[in-house]
Protein backbone atom coordinates (compact mmCIF):
# COMPACT_ATOMS: atom_id res chain seq x y z
CA UNK A 1 0.00 0.00 0.00
CA UNK A 2 0.89 3.77 -1.17
CA UNK A 3 1.73 6.27 1.42
CA UNK A 4 -0.81 8.93 0.96
CA UNK A 5 0.44 12.12 -0.41
CA UNK A 6 -0.77 15.93 0.87
CA UNK A 7 -1.86 16.05 -3.48
CA UNK A 8 -4.08 12.52 -2.41
CA UNK A 9 -6.00 14.72 0.29
CA UNK A 10 -9.54 15.13 -0.27
CA UNK A 11 -9.66 19.25 0.60
CA UNK A 12 -12.28 19.72 3.39
CA UNK A 13 -14.67 22.43 3.03
CA UNK A 14 -17.10 24.26 5.94
CA UNK A 15 -19.88 22.65 4.49
CA UNK A 16 -18.73 19.42 4.89
CA UNK A 17 -18.47 19.76 8.78
CA UNK A 18 -21.43 18.37 10.88
CA UNK A 19 -23.82 21.40 11.95
CA UNK A 20 -22.87 21.56 15.35
CA UNK A 21 -19.12 21.95 14.80
CA UNK A 22 -20.23 24.83 12.04
CA UNK A 23 -22.33 26.42 15.05
CA UNK A 24 -19.14 25.76 17.14
CA UNK A 25 -17.05 27.71 15.12
CA UNK A 26 -19.33 30.22 14.06
CA UNK A 27 -19.70 31.30 17.64
CA UNK A 28 -16.50 32.79 18.03
CA UNK A 29 -17.29 35.15 15.59
CA UNK A 30 -18.95 38.61 15.80
CA UNK A 31 -21.95 40.11 14.81
CA UNK A 32 -20.41 41.58 11.77
CA UNK A 33 -18.31 39.01 11.18
CA UNK A 34 -21.20 36.11 11.25
CA UNK A 35 -23.57 38.67 9.14
CA UNK A 36 -20.65 38.68 6.13
CA UNK A 37 -20.36 35.35 5.95
CA UNK A 38 -24.44 35.03 5.84
CA UNK A 39 -24.34 36.75 2.52
CA UNK A 40 -22.41 34.09 0.93
CA UNK A 41 -24.98 31.61 0.67
CA UNK A 42 -28.64 30.79 0.97
CA UNK A 43 -27.88 27.92 3.46
CA UNK A 44 -25.65 29.72 5.30
CA UNK A 45 -27.85 32.65 5.64
CA UNK A 46 -30.39 30.22 7.29
CA UNK A 47 -28.05 28.99 9.80
CA UNK A 48 -26.94 32.60 10.63
CA UNK A 49 -30.58 33.96 11.13
CA UNK A 50 -31.48 30.47 13.18
CA UNK A 51 -32.26 32.05 16.70
CA UNK A 52 -32.47 28.43 18.39
CA UNK A 53 -29.24 26.96 16.95
CA UNK A 54 -26.63 30.02 16.09
CA UNK A 55 -27.82 33.00 18.89
CA UNK A 56 -28.27 30.20 21.31
CA UNK A 57 -24.91 28.89 21.21
CA UNK A 58 -23.62 32.54 20.76
CA UNK A 59 -25.53 33.05 24.52
CA UNK A 60 -24.32 30.03 25.40
CA UNK A 61 -20.73 29.79 24.82
CA UNK A 62 -19.98 33.77 26.14
CA UNK A 63 -22.28 33.59 28.82
CA UNK A 64 -22.90 30.09 29.85
CA UNK A 65 -20.99 29.31 32.41
CA UNK A 66 -21.99 32.65 34.58
CA UNK A 67 -25.41 32.47 34.25
CA UNK A 68 -28.47 30.58 32.92
CA UNK A 69 -29.13 31.82 29.52
CA UNK A 70 -32.73 29.51 29.00
CA UNK A 71 -34.26 31.51 31.74
CA UNK A 72 -34.02 35.33 31.19
CA UNK A 73 -36.75 36.40 30.38
CA UNK A 74 -38.45 33.41 31.59
CA UNK A 75 -37.79 31.30 28.79
CA UNK A 76 -39.99 33.14 26.20
CA UNK A 77 -37.69 35.50 24.83
CA UNK A 78 -35.27 35.71 21.59
CA UNK A 79 -31.60 34.50 22.34
CA UNK A 80 -30.93 37.24 19.75
CA UNK A 81 -32.57 39.76 22.12
CA UNK A 82 -30.81 38.24 25.14
CA UNK A 83 -27.49 38.49 23.24
CA UNK A 84 -27.92 41.91 22.31
CA UNK A 85 -28.96 42.63 25.86
CA UNK A 86 -26.23 41.24 27.61
CA UNK A 87 -23.40 42.36 25.19
CA UNK A 88 -24.41 45.62 26.71
CA UNK A 89 -24.70 44.30 30.40
CA UNK A 90 -21.48 42.33 30.61
CA UNK A 91 -19.19 45.10 30.52
CA UNK A 92 -21.00 46.06 34.06
CA UNK A 93 -19.81 43.03 36.23
CA UNK A 94 -16.92 44.19 38.79
CA UNK A 95 -16.69 46.89 40.77
CA UNK A 96 -17.77 50.52 40.69
CA UNK A 97 -17.21 53.63 42.87
CA UNK A 98 -19.40 56.15 43.18
CA UNK A 99 -18.12 59.70 41.80
CA UNK A 100 -19.14 63.30 43.19
CA UNK A 101 -19.92 64.95 46.03
CA UNK A 102 -22.69 62.80 48.17
CA UNK A 103 -25.86 63.88 48.20
CA UNK A 104 -27.01 64.22 52.00
CA UNK A 105 -30.21 62.36 52.65
CA UNK A 106 -29.80 60.23 49.84
CA UNK A 107 -28.74 56.63 50.54
CA UNK A 108 -26.24 55.86 47.63
CA UNK A 109 -23.91 53.55 48.10
CA UNK A 110 -20.01 54.33 47.88
CA UNK A 111 -19.16 50.97 46.45
CA UNK A 112 -21.47 48.85 44.47
CA UNK A 113 -20.45 45.33 43.36
CA UNK A 114 -22.37 43.95 40.01
CA UNK A 115 -22.32 40.23 39.36
CA UNK A 116 -24.35 37.33 37.45
CA UNK A 117 -27.39 35.85 38.69
CA UNK A 118 -29.17 33.19 37.64
CA UNK A 119 -31.62 35.14 35.13
CA UNK A 120 -30.43 38.61 36.21
CA UNK A 121 -27.34 41.43 36.68
CA UNK A 122 -27.52 42.68 40.29
CA UNK A 123 -25.56 45.27 41.74
CA UNK A 124 -24.63 45.25 46.04
CA UNK A 125 -24.30 47.35 48.22
CA UNK A 126 -20.56 46.60 49.47
CA UNK A 127 -19.53 47.79 52.95
CA UNK A 128 -16.74 46.92 55.56
CA UNK A 129 -18.31 45.01 58.34
CA UNK A 130 -18.44 47.16 62.40
CA UNK A 131 -17.29 43.49 63.83
CA UNK A 132 -12.93 43.94 63.61
CA UNK A 133 -12.84 40.93 61.45
CA UNK A 134 -12.35 40.55 57.51
CA UNK A 135 -15.71 40.26 56.59
CA UNK A 136 -17.73 42.47 54.17
CA UNK A 137 -21.54 43.32 54.08
CA UNK A 138 -22.75 42.40 50.97
CA UNK A 139 -26.87 43.87 50.52
CA UNK A 140 -29.22 44.04 47.44
CA UNK A 141 -29.25 47.54 45.59
CA UNK A 142 -29.93 47.13 42.07
CA UNK A 143 -31.59 44.48 39.76
CA UNK A 144 -31.35 44.53 36.28
CA UNK A 145 -33.92 41.95 34.43
CA UNK A 146 -35.61 41.23 31.03
CA UNK A 147 -39.79 40.98 31.04
CA UNK A 148 -41.21 37.87 28.90
CA UNK A 149 -42.46 40.66 27.29
CA UNK A 150 -38.56 41.73 26.01
CA UNK A 151 -38.48 44.85 27.86
CA UNK A 152 -35.55 45.60 29.80
CA UNK A 153 -36.37 46.45 33.19
CA UNK A 154 -33.84 47.91 36.72
CA UNK A 155 -35.02 48.67 39.72
CA UNK A 156 -32.84 49.86 42.59
CA UNK A 157 -33.53 49.87 46.32
CA UNK A 158 -32.93 53.16 47.98
CA UNK A 159 -33.91 52.23 51.90
CA UNK A 160 -32.11 49.08 51.61
CA UNK A 161 -35.28 46.71 52.47
CA UNK A 162 -34.75 44.08 50.36
CA UNK A 163 -32.30 41.20 51.85
CA UNK A 164 -31.42 38.74 49.09
CA UNK A 165 -30.99 38.67 45.33
CA UNK A 166 -34.34 36.40 44.84
CA UNK A 167 -36.68 38.49 46.62
CA UNK A 168 -35.22 41.23 44.99
CA UNK A 169 -35.97 40.00 41.09
CA UNK A 170 -39.56 38.62 42.55
CA UNK A 171 -40.03 42.42 43.43
CA UNK A 172 -38.73 43.71 40.03
CA UNK A 173 -40.54 41.34 37.71
CA UNK A 174 -43.81 41.91 39.59
CA UNK A 175 -43.35 45.61 38.56
CA UNK A 176 -46.10 46.88 41.05
CA UNK A 177 -43.94 48.13 44.60
CA UNK A 178 -44.12 51.27 43.82
CA UNK A 179 -43.57 52.54 47.58
CA UNK A 180 -40.48 49.81 47.62
CA UNK A 181 -38.39 49.83 44.60
CA UNK A 182 -37.40 52.90 42.32
CA UNK A 183 -37.32 52.49 38.33
CA UNK A 184 -34.01 53.47 36.89
CA UNK A 185 -32.35 54.26 33.80
CA UNK A 186 -28.84 52.75 33.75
CA UNK A 187 -27.25 54.79 31.26
CA UNK A 188 -23.38 54.04 29.99
CA UNK A 189 -21.11 57.17 29.35
CA UNK A 190 -18.10 55.38 27.94
CA UNK A 191 -17.26 51.80 28.95
CA UNK A 192 -15.73 52.65 32.53
CA UNK A 193 -19.14 55.46 33.48
CA UNK A 194 -22.05 55.03 34.53
CA UNK A 195 -25.25 57.09 35.29
CA UNK A 196 -28.33 55.70 37.23
CA UNK A 197 -30.97 58.30 37.18
CA UNK A 198 -34.78 57.42 38.48
CA UNK A 199 -37.21 56.44 35.39
CA UNK A 200 -40.25 58.92 35.96
CA UNK A 201 -41.62 58.02 32.82
CA UNK A 202 -41.96 53.68 34.21
CA UNK A 203 -45.47 52.62 34.13
CA UNK A 204 -45.98 49.93 36.67
CA UNK A 205 -47.54 46.41 35.65
CA UNK A 206 -50.60 47.21 37.00
CA UNK A 207 -51.29 50.59 34.92
CA UNK A 208 -52.91 50.18 31.61
CA UNK A 209 -50.77 52.30 29.86
CA UNK A 210 -47.40 50.56 28.25
CA UNK A 211 -44.62 50.68 30.22
CA UNK A 212 -41.03 51.76 29.87
CA UNK A 213 -37.43 49.89 29.55
CA UNK A 214 -35.19 50.81 32.69
CA UNK A 215 -32.32 50.73 30.74
CA UNK A 216 -31.63 53.28 28.13
CA UNK A 217 -30.52 51.94 24.20
CA UNK A 218 -28.81 53.54 22.14
CA UNK A 219 -30.34 55.16 18.98
CA UNK A 220 -27.32 52.89 17.13
CA UNK A 221 -29.14 49.74 18.21
CA UNK A 222 -30.21 47.14 15.77
CA UNK A 223 -34.06 45.87 16.25
CA UNK A 224 -33.64 42.53 17.76
CA UNK A 225 -37.05 41.52 17.59
CA UNK A 226 -37.28 42.22 13.65
CA UNK A 227 -38.01 39.85 10.84
CA UNK A 228 -35.25 37.65 9.05
CA UNK A 229 -35.09 40.54 6.12
CA UNK A 230 -33.08 42.92 8.08
CA UNK A 231 -31.05 40.27 9.93
CA UNK A 232 -27.67 41.75 8.12
CA UNK A 233 -28.49 44.77 9.55
CA UNK A 234 -29.22 43.61 12.75
CA UNK A 235 -26.52 41.57 13.65
CA UNK A 236 -24.28 44.81 13.22
CA UNK A 237 -26.37 46.24 15.22
CA UNK A 238 -25.79 43.89 17.87
CA UNK A 239 -22.34 44.55 17.68
CA UNK A 240 -22.10 48.70 17.89
CA UNK A 241 -24.64 48.55 20.97
CA UNK A 242 -21.80 48.89 22.99
CA UNK A 243 -21.56 51.31 25.54
CA UNK A 244 -20.43 54.75 24.86
CA UNK A 245 -23.21 57.29 23.32
CA UNK A 246 -25.71 59.46 25.75
CA UNK A 247 -29.56 59.21 25.94
CA UNK A 248 -31.30 60.04 23.39
CA UNK A 249 -33.06 62.23 26.06
CA UNK A 250 -30.43 64.74 25.97
CA UNK A 251 -30.75 65.48 22.30
CA UNK A 252 -34.11 65.88 22.32
CA UNK A 253 -33.94 68.47 25.25
CA UNK A 254 -31.38 70.49 23.13
CA UNK A 255 -33.90 70.29 20.32
CA UNK A 256 -36.34 71.43 22.34
CA UNK A 257 -34.70 74.28 23.65
CA UNK A 258 -33.71 75.70 20.32
CA UNK A 259 -37.40 75.21 19.10
CA UNK A 260 -38.83 77.29 22.07
CA UNK A 261 -36.11 80.21 21.20
CA UNK A 262 -36.92 80.34 17.61
CA UNK A 263 -40.77 79.69 17.23
CA UNK A 264 -43.83 82.08 17.46
CA UNK A 265 -45.13 81.71 21.19
CA UNK A 266 -41.70 80.56 22.36
CA UNK A 267 -41.50 81.80 25.44
CA UNK A 268 -44.82 80.95 26.72
CA UNK A 269 -43.50 77.05 25.17
CA UNK A 270 -40.55 77.62 28.01
CA UNK A 271 -42.44 78.42 30.79
CA UNK A 272 -44.72 74.99 30.38
CA UNK A 273 -41.37 73.22 29.64
CA UNK A 274 -39.93 74.58 32.88
CA UNK A 275 -43.42 74.06 35.12
CA UNK A 276 -43.27 70.48 33.45
CA UNK A 277 -40.06 69.90 34.73
CA UNK A 278 -41.00 71.35 37.84
CA UNK A 279 -43.50 69.06 38.51
CA UNK A 280 -41.57 66.06 37.32
CA UNK A 281 -38.48 67.11 39.92
CA UNK A 282 -40.80 67.02 42.93
CA UNK A 283 -41.76 63.38 42.04
CA UNK A 284 -38.21 62.15 42.42
CA UNK A 285 -37.74 59.84 44.52
CA UNK A 286 -33.36 59.34 43.60
CA UNK A 287 -31.49 62.21 42.53
CA UNK A 288 -28.56 60.70 39.63
CA UNK A 289 -25.96 59.41 40.92
CA UNK A 290 -22.21 59.05 38.88
CA UNK A 291 -20.01 55.67 39.03
CA UNK A 292 -16.74 54.72 37.60
CA UNK A 293 -15.73 51.60 37.17
CA UNK A 294 -12.61 50.42 39.33
CA UNK A 295 -9.93 47.82 37.82
CA UNK A 296 -9.32 45.65 40.65
CA UNK A 297 -6.87 43.20 38.62
CA UNK A 298 -3.40 43.55 39.95
CA UNK A 299 -0.78 42.69 36.61
CA UNK A 300 2.57 41.80 37.05
CA UNK A 301 3.73 45.60 36.03
CA UNK A 302 1.02 46.83 38.56
CA UNK A 303 1.05 44.74 41.43
CA UNK A 304 -0.68 46.65 43.48
CA UNK A 305 -3.41 48.03 41.45
CA UNK A 306 -6.80 47.11 42.92
CA UNK A 307 -9.12 47.19 45.39
CA UNK A 308 -8.42 46.07 49.05
CA UNK A 309 -9.11 45.79 52.78
CA UNK A 310 -7.42 45.96 55.90
CA UNK A 311 -7.83 46.45 59.50
CA UNK A 312 -6.45 49.68 60.18
CA UNK A 313 -5.31 50.83 63.67
CA UNK A 314 -8.37 51.46 65.36
CA UNK A 315 -9.13 47.66 64.86
CA UNK A 316 -12.28 48.40 62.05
CA UNK A 317 -11.78 47.11 58.72
CA UNK A 318 -11.51 49.57 55.79
CA UNK A 319 -11.31 49.53 52.02
CA UNK A 320 -8.23 50.96 50.42
CA UNK A 321 -8.26 51.77 46.49
CA UNK A 322 -4.57 51.43 44.78
CA UNK A 323 -4.12 53.29 41.44
CA UNK A 324 -1.67 53.96 39.40
CA UNK A 325 -1.15 57.36 37.01
CA UNK A 326 -0.20 57.61 33.42
CA UNK A 327 3.49 59.19 34.91
CA UNK A 328 4.11 56.48 37.05
CA UNK A 329 2.68 57.33 40.21
CA UNK A 330 1.18 54.89 42.64
CA UNK A 331 -1.92 56.69 45.22
CA UNK A 332 -3.64 55.03 47.87
CA UNK A 333 -7.42 56.37 49.68
CA UNK A 334 -9.87 54.88 51.36
CA UNK A 335 -13.40 53.93 50.07
CA UNK A 336 -15.47 56.21 52.08
CA UNK A 337 -18.38 55.87 54.53
CA UNK A 338 -21.71 56.86 52.48
CA UNK A 339 -23.66 58.33 56.11
CA UNK A 340 -21.07 61.05 56.21
CA UNK A 341 -20.61 63.91 54.36
CA UNK A 342 -17.49 64.58 52.22
CA UNK A 343 -16.23 61.26 52.17
CA UNK A 344 -15.39 60.33 48.94
CA UNK A 345 -12.21 58.61 50.58
CA UNK A 346 -9.16 60.07 52.09
CA UNK A 347 -5.66 59.78 50.87
CA UNK A 348 -3.28 57.34 52.73
CA UNK A 349 -0.13 56.84 50.56
CA UNK A 350 1.58 57.79 47.66
CA UNK A 351 4.63 57.55 45.94
CA UNK A 352 6.35 58.89 42.53
CA UNK A 353 9.11 55.95 42.35
CA UNK A 354 8.06 52.75 41.49
CA UNK A 355 11.06 51.11 41.73
CA UNK A 356 11.30 48.10 44.16
CA UNK A 357 14.07 46.83 46.38
CA UNK A 358 15.03 43.74 46.13
CA UNK A 359 16.44 41.00 48.21
CA UNK A 360 18.04 40.93 49.72
CA UNK A 361 17.46 43.52 52.35
CA UNK A 362 19.80 45.61 53.96
CA UNK A 363 19.22 45.16 57.50
CA UNK A 364 18.07 48.28 58.28
CA UNK A 365 15.08 47.41 56.06
CA UNK A 366 14.72 43.68 57.64
CA UNK A 367 14.91 46.01 61.25
CA UNK A 368 11.66 48.40 59.95
CA UNK A 369 10.07 45.05 59.16
CA UNK A 370 10.55 42.64 62.20
CA UNK A 371 10.00 45.04 64.64
CA UNK A 372 6.63 45.94 63.46
CA UNK A 373 3.11 44.38 64.37
CA UNK A 374 1.24 43.18 61.91
CA UNK A 375 -2.59 44.61 62.86
CA UNK A 376 -4.78 41.31 62.87
CA UNK A 377 -8.89 40.91 63.61
CA UNK A 378 -9.84 41.85 67.14
CA UNK A 379 -10.63 37.92 67.68
CA UNK A 380 -7.29 37.16 66.08
CA UNK A 381 -5.74 39.76 68.53
CA UNK A 382 -7.21 37.96 71.77
CA UNK A 383 -5.64 35.05 71.29
CA UNK A 384 -2.33 35.81 70.51
CA UNK A 385 -1.90 38.29 73.25
CA UNK A 386 -0.35 41.09 70.35
CA UNK A 387 2.39 39.10 68.80
CA UNK A 388 1.41 38.21 64.82
CA UNK A 389 1.61 34.35 64.30
CA UNK A 390 4.36 33.94 60.95
CA UNK A 391 2.09 32.96 57.87
CA UNK A 392 3.11 32.68 54.10
CA UNK A 393 1.95 36.71 53.97
CA UNK A 394 5.09 37.38 56.00
CA UNK A 395 7.59 36.41 53.23
CA UNK A 396 8.74 39.40 51.42
CA UNK A 397 9.47 39.72 48.25
CA UNK A 398 10.08 43.42 47.22
CA UNK A 399 10.19 46.30 48.93
CA UNK A 400 8.84 49.84 48.11
CA UNK A 401 9.31 53.28 49.53
CA UNK A 402 6.00 55.31 49.92
CA UNK A 403 4.88 58.83 51.55
CA UNK A 404 2.43 59.42 53.78
CA UNK A 405 -0.76 61.21 52.73
CA UNK A 406 -0.05 64.17 55.34
CA UNK A 407 2.42 65.85 52.60
CA UNK A 408 -0.77 65.94 50.54
CA UNK A 409 -2.68 67.23 52.47
CA UNK A 410 -0.73 69.59 54.95
CA UNK A 411 1.85 70.43 52.56
CA UNK A 412 4.14 72.31 54.39
CA UNK A 413 4.71 69.49 56.81
CA UNK A 414 7.50 67.58 54.88
CA UNK A 415 9.56 70.75 54.38
CA UNK A 416 9.36 72.59 58.30
CA UNK A 417 10.37 69.07 60.08
CA UNK A 418 13.98 67.82 59.50
CA UNK A 419 12.47 63.96 60.50
CA UNK A 420 11.66 62.11 57.27
CA UNK A 421 9.91 59.49 59.60
CA UNK A 422 6.89 62.01 59.58
CA UNK A 423 6.06 61.42 56.02
CA UNK A 424 8.20 58.31 55.00
CA UNK A 425 6.79 54.97 55.12
CA UNK A 426 7.52 51.51 53.07
CA UNK A 427 5.34 48.88 51.35
CA UNK A 428 6.12 45.06 52.11
CA UNK A 429 4.91 43.04 48.93
CA UNK A 430 4.87 39.47 49.95
CA UNK A 431 4.95 36.19 47.66
CA UNK A 432 1.72 35.34 47.63
CA UNK A 433 1.05 38.51 45.82
CA UNK A 434 -0.87 40.70 48.84
CA UNK A 435 0.99 43.06 51.03
CA UNK A 436 1.07 45.63 53.76
CA UNK A 437 2.35 49.13 54.33
CA UNK A 438 2.92 50.98 57.47
CA UNK A 439 4.91 54.14 58.35
CA UNK A 440 8.24 54.82 60.17
CA UNK A 441 6.41 56.97 62.66
CA UNK A 442 4.30 54.42 63.66
CA UNK A 443 4.93 50.79 65.08
CA UNK A 444 2.77 48.41 63.04
CA UNK A 445 2.12 47.22 59.52
CA UNK A 446 -1.71 47.19 58.03
CA UNK A 447 -1.81 43.73 55.50
CA UNK A 448 -3.92 44.18 52.68
CA UNK A 449 -6.24 41.20 51.41
CA UNK A 450 -8.40 40.59 48.35
CA UNK A 451 -11.68 41.74 48.76
CA UNK A 452 -12.50 39.66 45.51
CA UNK A 453 -10.92 36.85 43.86
CA UNK A 454 -12.47 35.02 40.31
CA UNK A 455 -15.35 37.51 40.03
CA UNK A 456 -16.59 36.36 43.58
CA UNK A 457 -17.04 38.48 46.66
CA UNK A 458 -15.28 36.42 49.97
CA UNK A 459 -15.67 36.79 53.08
CA UNK A 460 -19.09 38.07 52.49
CA UNK A 461 -21.88 38.15 55.15
CA UNK A 462 -25.54 39.78 55.67
CA UNK A 463 -26.45 43.34 56.63
CA UNK A 464 -27.78 43.03 60.53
Amino acid sequence: MSNLTTNDVAPVSFSDFPEDVQLCILSFLTPSEISAFACTSKRFLSLCTSDSKLWFTLCDRRWGSKTQISKWGSGRITYRLLYQTLIKWENLIGFWRRSGEVTLGVSSPPLIFFEWGSSFVIGSRVSPSKLGTYDVIKAPFLCMCITPEGETVTFLDADGKIESSDDFVNAAQAGFLESDLIPVHVSFIGKDHVVVEENLSFTYLNSQVPKNTGFRRSSSSGNVRADDIGVVEEMIGAESGSPGSLPDRFMSEIYQYFANRTSPGGERASRRQRKREKERQGRRKWVPEHFVKIDCSPTPSRPLQGLWKGISDDRNLYFFLVTYDDIGGISCRTIGDSSKPLSGGSPVFWTSKMTFLEAPFSPEEEYLYDSRLHLQPLAVADHIHGHHPLTENEVVSRILSINSSYALVIPDLAGTSGNPRDVEGRIWLYENGTFGFGFLRNHFIVDLKHIAEHGCLLDTMENL
